[in-house]
């Protein structure tokens, strides 16, 4: 995995609220409705993007389309005899 490393100083709103520019929300994938893990650490305080379901499994994932779901289907019916 390739660690990129970045900084930049932002404002916290009145109600602490923290607006993260769309370069870094873009370095870690962080899209609306995604979940943050925040955490103190002395003076610091940490926020790491958890991590979906996707991001869990990787590249263990095969990533096809539903043609090609029902194609391989067709092909494992007809090696069985279920379908001619």
């Amino acid at each position: 995995m390739i660690e990129l490393s970045s900084e930049i100083i932002v404002k916290v709103g009145k109600k602490g609220e923290i607006y993260f520019p769309s370069k870094f929300r873009k370095m870690v994938n962080l899209k609306p409705g995604d979940k943050v893990k925040i955490r103190v650490e002395g003076t610091k305080i940490i926020i790491e993007k958890e991590k979906d379901v996707e991001d869990l499994l990787g590249d263990y994932v095969l990533k096809i389309s539903v043609e090609e779901v029902e194609k391989i289907s067709e092909e494992a019916q007809r090696e069985a005899g279920i379908i001619d």
